[in-house]
Protein backbone atom coordinates (compact mmCIF):
# COMPACT_ATOMS: atom_id res chain seq x y z
CA UNK A 1 0.00 0.00 0.00
CA UNK A 2 0.71 3.83 -0.30
CA UNK A 3 1.06 4.92 3.06
CA UNK A 4 4.37 2.49 3.33
CA UNK A 5 6.08 4.86 1.81
CA UNK A 6 5.37 7.79 4.41
CA UNK A 7 8.56 8.56 6.35
CA UNK A 8 8.58 8.26 10.41
CA UNK A 9 9.09 11.31 11.25
CA UNK A 10 5.58 11.95 9.14
CA UNK A 11 3.88 9.58 10.52
CA UNK A 12 5.16 10.94 14.25
CA UNK A 13 3.95 14.60 12.92
CA UNK A 14 0.25 13.39 11.31
CA UNK A 15 -0.35 11.27 14.53
CA UNK A 16 0.15 13.83 16.83
CA UNK A 17 -1.89 16.66 14.65
CA UNK A 18 -4.76 14.42 14.45
CA UNK A 19 -4.53 13.91 18.40
CA UNK A 20 -4.22 17.55 18.86
CA UNK A 21 -7.45 18.02 16.51
CA UNK A 22 -9.71 15.64 17.95
CA UNK A 23 -8.92 15.99 21.38
CA UNK A 24 -9.96 19.66 21.27
CA UNK A 25 -13.34 18.39 19.59
CA UNK A 26 -14.65 15.53 21.91
CA UNK A 27 -13.14 16.41 25.29
CA UNK A 28 -15.81 17.90 27.17
CA UNK A 29 -17.67 14.22 26.54
CA UNK A 30 -14.61 12.46 27.64
CA UNK A 31 -14.84 14.54 31.18
CA UNK A 32 -18.48 13.43 31.22
CA UNK A 33 -17.58 9.56 30.59
CA UNK A 34 -14.89 9.67 33.39
CA UNK A 35 -17.10 11.38 36.13
CA UNK A 36 -20.43 9.03 35.27
CA UNK A 37 -17.56 5.75 35.52
CA UNK A 38 -17.09 6.89 38.69
CA UNK A 39 -20.21 7.60 40.44
CA UNK A 40 -21.25 4.56 42.81
CA UNK A 41 -23.64 3.89 44.31
CA UNK A 42 -23.34 6.48 47.18
CA UNK A 43 -24.33 10.32 46.14
CA UNK A 44 -24.84 10.39 42.46
CA UNK A 45 -24.86 13.52 40.91
CA UNK A 46 -25.13 12.83 37.49
CA UNK A 47 -27.80 10.87 35.21
CA UNK A 48 -26.35 11.26 31.78
CA UNK A 49 -24.18 12.61 29.63
CA UNK A 50 -25.75 15.72 29.27
CA UNK A 51 -27.21 16.55 32.49
CA UNK A 52 -23.13 15.96 33.51
CA UNK A 53 -22.15 18.86 30.89
CA UNK A 54 -25.05 20.99 32.15
CA UNK A 55 -24.59 20.71 35.49
CA UNK A 56 -21.10 21.26 34.72
CA UNK A 57 -21.30 24.07 32.98
CA UNK A 58 -23.56 25.86 35.64
CA UNK A 59 -20.56 25.12 38.49
CA UNK A 60 -17.77 25.77 36.83
CA UNK A 61 -18.17 27.43 33.92
CA UNK A 62 -17.83 26.37 30.20
CA UNK A 63 -14.20 25.69 30.70
CA UNK A 64 -14.90 23.61 33.43
CA UNK A 65 -15.54 21.08 30.79
CA UNK A 66 -11.90 21.30 29.52
CA UNK A 67 -10.75 20.40 32.91
CA UNK A 68 -7.52 17.86 32.19
CA UNK A 69 -7.60 19.06 28.73
CA UNK A 70 -3.86 20.55 28.81
CA UNK A 71 -2.33 17.39 30.05
CA UNK A 72 -4.20 15.69 27.54
CA UNK A 73 -3.34 18.19 24.54
CA UNK A 74 0.82 18.13 25.68
CA UNK A 75 0.69 14.33 25.97
CA UNK A 76 -1.65 13.43 23.22
CA UNK A 77 0.56 14.14 20.53
CA UNK A 78 3.31 11.38 21.30
CA UNK A 79 0.74 9.04 22.14
CA UNK A 80 -1.20 9.20 19.56
CA UNK A 81 1.98 9.42 17.25
CA UNK A 82 3.30 6.29 19.17
CA UNK A 83 0.24 4.05 18.53
CA UNK A 84 -0.25 4.58 14.97
CA UNK A 85 3.22 4.74 13.92
CA UNK A 86 3.60 1.04 15.94
CA UNK A 87 1.04 -0.25 14.49
CA UNK A 88 2.47 0.82 11.04
CA UNK A 89 6.11 -0.79 12.01
CA UNK A 90 4.30 -4.07 12.84
CA UNK A 91 2.57 -4.12 10.51
CA UNK A 92 5.11 -3.74 8.14
CA UNK A 93 7.79 -5.98 9.37
CA UNK A 94 5.01 -8.95 10.09
CA UNK A 95 4.30 -8.49 5.90
CA UNK A 96 6.00 -11.08 4.17
CA UNK A 97 7.47 -9.73 0.51
CA UNK A 98 4.60 -6.54 0.76
CA UNK A 99 1.70 -9.49 1.02
CA UNK A 100 -2.08 -8.59 2.10
CA UNK A 101 -1.47 -9.46 5.92
CA UNK A 102 -3.81 -12.73 7.90
CA UNK A 103 -6.25 -11.34 10.14
CA UNK A 104 -3.52 -12.82 12.60
CA UNK A 105 -0.71 -11.46 12.06
CA UNK A 106 -3.10 -7.42 11.76
CA UNK A 107 -4.27 -8.38 15.42
CA UNK A 108 -0.66 -8.88 16.83
CA UNK A 109 0.23 -5.33 14.65
CA UNK A 110 -2.60 -3.93 16.73
CA UNK A 111 -1.29 -5.70 20.23
CA UNK A 112 1.90 -4.51 19.60
CA UNK A 113 0.76 -1.11 18.99
CA UNK A 114 -1.29 -0.71 21.85
CA UNK A 115 1.62 -2.05 24.09
CA UNK A 116 3.95 0.59 23.25
CA UNK A 117 1.26 3.76 23.71
CA UNK A 118 1.10 2.91 27.39
CA UNK A 119 4.16 4.56 28.12
CA UNK A 120 2.74 7.85 27.09
CA UNK A 121 -1.27 6.68 27.95
CA UNK A 122 -1.11 5.78 31.70
CA UNK A 123 0.77 8.80 33.04
CA UNK A 124 -1.93 10.88 30.66
CA UNK A 125 -4.94 9.45 32.20
CA UNK A 126 -3.27 9.28 35.64
CA UNK A 127 -3.40 12.91 35.61
CA UNK A 128 -6.40 13.86 33.14
CA UNK A 129 -8.61 11.33 35.76
CA UNK A 130 -7.72 13.52 38.75
CA UNK A 131 -8.66 17.17 37.15
CA UNK A 132 -11.22 15.89 35.44
CA UNK A 133 -13.20 13.87 38.48
CA UNK A 134 -12.21 16.89 41.24
CA UNK A 135 -15.18 18.65 40.06
CA UNK A 136 -17.75 16.05 41.02
CA UNK A 137 -16.18 15.29 44.00
CA UNK A 138 -15.98 18.77 45.07
CA UNK A 139 -19.82 19.30 43.74
CA UNK A 140 -20.87 16.27 46.17
CA UNK A 141 -18.94 17.39 48.96
CA UNK A 142 -20.84 20.98 48.65
CA UNK A 143 -24.48 18.97 48.35
CA UNK A 144 -23.69 17.23 51.33
CA UNK A 145 -22.56 20.65 53.78
CA UNK A 146 -26.15 22.07 52.13
CA UNK A 147 -28.35 19.01 52.96
CA UNK A 148 -26.23 19.41 56.83
CA UNK A 149 -27.23 22.69 57.08
CA UNK A 150 -31.04 22.04 56.10
CA UNK A 151 -30.93 18.95 58.44
CA UNK A 152 -29.84 21.10 61.66
CA UNK A 153 -29.57 24.49 62.88
CA UNK A 154 -26.13 25.07 62.62
CA UNK A 155 -24.90 27.41 59.52
CA UNK A 156 -21.60 26.26 58.09
CA UNK A 157 -19.47 28.05 55.28
CA UNK A 158 -19.44 25.78 52.14
CA UNK A 159 -16.48 24.30 51.53
CA UNK A 160 -14.37 25.96 48.58
CA UNK A 161 -12.78 23.85 46.26
CA UNK A 162 -8.78 24.44 46.31
CA UNK A 163 -8.16 23.54 42.39
CA UNK A 164 -4.79 21.48 41.66
CA UNK A 165 -2.57 21.34 38.95
CA UNK A 166 -1.35 18.65 36.58
CA UNK A 167 2.05 19.95 38.11
CA UNK A 168 1.21 20.13 41.25
CA UNK A 169 0.17 16.29 41.22
CA UNK A 170 3.06 15.27 39.34
CA UNK A 171 5.35 16.75 42.01
CA UNK A 172 3.46 15.10 44.90
CA UNK A 173 2.81 11.79 43.16
CA UNK A 174 7.06 11.59 42.34
CA UNK A 175 7.58 12.72 46.07
CA UNK A 176 5.52 9.90 47.96
CA UNK A 177 5.35 7.34 45.64
CA UNK A 178 8.54 7.84 42.84
CA UNK A 179 7.64 7.01 38.96
CA UNK A 180 4.98 4.27 40.19
CA UNK A 181 3.17 6.49 41.22
CA UNK A 182 2.46 7.89 37.55
CA UNK A 183 2.47 4.37 36.72
CA UNK A 184 -0.84 3.61 39.00
CA UNK A 185 -3.01 1.56 36.95
CA UNK A 186 -0.65 -0.19 34.48
CA UNK A 187 -2.36 -3.39 34.10
CA UNK A 188 -5.66 -2.07 34.06
CA UNK A 189 -4.24 0.44 30.92
CA UNK A 190 -2.79 -2.70 29.51
CA UNK A 191 -5.94 -4.52 29.78
CA UNK A 192 -7.63 -1.60 27.70
CA UNK A 193 -5.63 -0.85 25.42
CA UNK A 194 -4.12 -4.28 24.20
CA UNK A 195 -7.64 -5.29 23.43
CA UNK A 196 -8.67 -1.71 22.06
CA UNK A 197 -5.51 -1.84 19.26
CA UNK A 198 -6.02 -5.81 18.77
CA UNK A 199 -9.64 -4.79 17.59
CA UNK A 200 -9.47 -1.51 15.87
CA UNK A 201 -6.64 -1.77 13.89
CA UNK A 202 -7.93 -4.96 11.59
CA UNK A 203 -10.99 -3.34 11.38
CA UNK A 204 -10.41 0.01 10.77
CA UNK A 205 -8.04 -1.74 7.50
CA UNK A 206 -10.43 -4.04 6.53
CA UNK A 207 -13.15 -1.62 6.49
CA UNK A 208 -10.85 1.27 4.60
CA UNK A 209 -10.21 -1.10 2.15
CA UNK A 210 -13.96 -1.68 0.94
CA UNK A 211 -13.24 2.05 -0.06
CA UNK A 212 -10.34 1.49 -2.47
CA UNK A 213 -10.95 0.74 -6.55
CA UNK A 214 -7.01 -0.01 -6.55
CA UNK A 215 -5.02 -1.63 -3.87
CA UNK A 216 -2.47 0.65 -4.52
CA UNK A 217 -4.26 3.92 -4.13
CA UNK A 218 -5.91 4.95 -1.02
CA UNK A 219 -9.29 5.32 -0.10
CA UNK A 220 -11.33 8.58 -0.49
CA UNK A 221 -11.12 10.67 2.94
CA UNK A 222 -14.77 10.10 3.98
CA UNK A 223 -14.57 6.53 3.36
CA UNK A 224 -10.96 6.30 6.13
CA UNK A 225 -12.92 8.76 8.10
CA UNK A 226 -16.17 6.74 8.29
CA UNK A 227 -14.13 3.57 9.03
CA UNK A 228 -11.72 5.39 11.77
CA UNK A 229 -15.79 6.23 13.74
CA UNK A 230 -17.18 2.31 13.14
CA UNK A 231 -13.82 0.68 13.93
CA UNK A 232 -13.29 3.48 16.98
CA UNK A 233 -17.08 3.03 18.62
CA UNK A 234 -16.86 -0.27 17.94
CA UNK A 235 -13.69 -1.51 19.60
CA UNK A 236 -14.41 0.85 22.36
CA UNK A 237 -17.01 -0.18 23.76
CA UNK A 238 -16.23 -3.65 23.45
CA UNK A 239 -13.07 -2.96 26.24
CA UNK A 240 -15.22 -0.49 27.98
CA UNK A 241 -15.19 -2.43 31.34
CA UNK A 242 -11.75 -2.34 31.59
CA UNK A 243 -12.11 1.47 30.93
CA UNK A 244 -13.97 1.61 33.97
CA UNK A 245 -12.00 -0.81 36.00
CA UNK A 246 -8.76 1.68 34.83
CA UNK A 247 -10.60 4.74 36.00
CA UNK A 248 -12.24 3.42 39.03
CA UNK A 249 -8.35 2.28 39.74
CA UNK A 250 -6.06 5.65 38.94
CA UNK A 251 -8.78 7.97 41.01
CA UNK A 252 -6.60 9.15 43.84
CA UNK A 253 -9.64 11.04 45.60
CA UNK A 254 -13.12 9.17 46.47
CA UNK A 255 -16.53 11.03 46.68
CA UNK A 256 -18.85 9.92 50.21
CA UNK A 257 -19.27 6.57 50.74
CA UNK A 258 -17.31 5.37 47.60
CA UNK A 259 -14.93 1.93 47.57
CA UNK A 260 -11.44 1.78 47.34
CA UNK A 261 -9.53 -0.75 45.23
CA UNK A 262 -6.63 -2.66 46.08
CA UNK A 263 -6.39 -3.85 42.54
CA UNK A 264 -8.16 -5.33 39.13
CA UNK A 265 -9.57 -8.24 40.87
CA UNK A 266 -10.51 -6.62 44.14
CA UNK A 267 -12.11 -3.67 41.82
CA UNK A 268 -13.50 -6.27 39.44
CA UNK A 269 -15.57 -7.93 42.28
CA UNK A 270 -16.89 -5.07 44.16
CA UNK A 271 -18.10 -3.63 40.89
CA UNK A 272 -19.92 -6.26 40.22
CA UNK A 273 -21.46 -7.28 43.88
CA UNK A 274 -22.27 -3.86 44.45
CA UNK A 275 -23.03 -2.65 41.55
CA UNK A 276 -24.07 -4.84 38.68
CA UNK A 277 -22.98 -6.26 35.19
CA UNK A 278 -24.77 -2.86 34.27
CA UNK A 279 -21.89 -0.73 36.16
CA UNK A 280 -19.00 -2.05 33.62
CA UNK A 281 -21.11 -0.40 30.82
CA UNK A 282 -20.97 2.74 32.52
CA UNK A 283 -19.87 5.94 30.42
CA UNK A 284 -19.89 3.43 27.27
CA UNK A 285 -21.78 5.76 24.85
CA UNK A 286 -19.99 8.61 25.78
CA UNK A 287 -16.78 7.06 25.46
CA UNK A 288 -17.80 5.59 21.91
CA UNK A 289 -18.78 9.18 21.15
CA UNK A 290 -15.21 10.09 21.74
CA UNK A 291 -13.48 7.92 20.35
CA UNK A 292 -15.75 7.48 17.00
CA UNK A 293 -14.56 10.94 15.68
CA UNK A 294 -11.39 11.01 17.97
CA UNK A 295 -10.01 8.29 15.37
CA UNK A 296 -11.63 9.37 12.28
CA UNK A 297 -10.16 12.68 12.13
CA UNK A 298 -6.56 10.74 13.47
CA UNK A 299 -7.27 8.72 9.96
CA UNK A 300 -7.88 11.63 7.92
CA UNK A 301 -5.21 13.67 8.98
CA UNK A 302 -2.71 10.60 8.65
CA UNK A 303 -3.94 9.40 5.53
CA UNK A 304 -4.07 12.97 4.08
CA UNK A 305 -0.81 13.32 4.78
CA UNK A 306 -0.61 16.53 6.27
CA UNK A 307 3.15 16.06 7.86
CA UNK A 308 4.74 15.19 4.28
CA UNK A 309 3.36 18.36 2.60
CA UNK A 310 5.38 20.31 5.65
CA UNK A 311 8.61 18.34 5.35
CA UNK A 312 8.15 18.71 1.81
CA UNK A 313 8.46 22.30 2.41
CA UNK A 314 11.22 22.74 4.58
CA UNK A 315 13.91 22.22 1.58
CA UNK A 316 11.93 24.41 -0.49
CA UNK A 317 12.02 27.00 2.24
CA UNK A 318 15.70 27.50 3.72
CA UNK A 319 16.01 27.35 -0.14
Amino acid sequence: MADKQISLPAKLINGGIAGLIGVTCVFPIDLAKTRLQNQQNGQRMYTSMSDCLIKTIRSEGYFGMYRGAAVNLTLVTPEKAIKLAANDFFRHHLSKDGKKLTLLREMLAGCGAGTCQVIVTTPMEMLKIQLQDAGRIAAQKKLMAVQAQLSSSSVAEPAVERRTTATQITRELLRSKGIAGLYKGLGATLLRDVPFSIVYFPLFANLNKLGQKDPNVKAPFYVSFLSGCVAGSTAAVAVNPCDVIKTRLQSLQRGVNEDTYSGILDCTKKIWQKEGPMAFLKGAYCRALVIAPLFGIAQVVYFIGIAEFLLDMLPKHRA
